[in-house]
């Protein structure tokens, strides 16, 4: 009787684990207020370090990165340090967002005159700090590198 449970519960362990029936979903916000390439750099290192780590689990990741104050730099077209980093991401992980703070943009242009001209991977957000507190509120997880 002791052997056909632990058989049984062997088969139900195998059966789970091959359909995928153990995957679990992951909702992380990283925010990024800081201009300097290095944080930039730190934060999609932390990216694409959750998403191979999720990954080789059989998990889901869904992440928005947001972007505001001197972050803002990180999604600004011809002044990004970080662009072509953020395509080649974009193209591999699927469920990757990055938000741009519209506060953020008027205040820029207010000083510059110019209107701001973003990466095509940007997404316009109302406000980055409102942002990130909606998705803590749908259950994402805060990572600030």
């Amino acid at each position: 009787m002791m052997i056909r449970k632990t058989a049984a519960a062997a088969l139900f362990c195998a059966t789970m684990a091959a359909t995928g029936a153990h995957a679990k979903e992951h909702r992380i916000v990283f925010q990024i207020s800081d201009g300097s390439p290095q944080r930039m750099n730190l934060v999609l290192n932390n990216v694409s370090n959750i998403e191979q780590y999720y990954k080789s689990r059989g998990d889901t990741v869904k992440i928005n990165v947001v972007a505001y104050g001197p972050g803002l730099q990180m999604l600004i077209k011809d002044k990004s340090p970080v662009a072509t980093r953020i395509a080649a991401m974009s193209l591999e992980y699927s469920d990757l967002e990055f938000d741009a703070c519209h506060n953020t943009m008027l205040a820029i242009e207010k000083k510059t005159g110019k209107p701001v001209k973003l990466i095509g991977e940007a997404t316009v957000v109302p406000g980055g700090v409102a942002k990130i507190v909606e998705l803590q509120e749908e259950g994402y997880a805060y990572v600030k590198p």
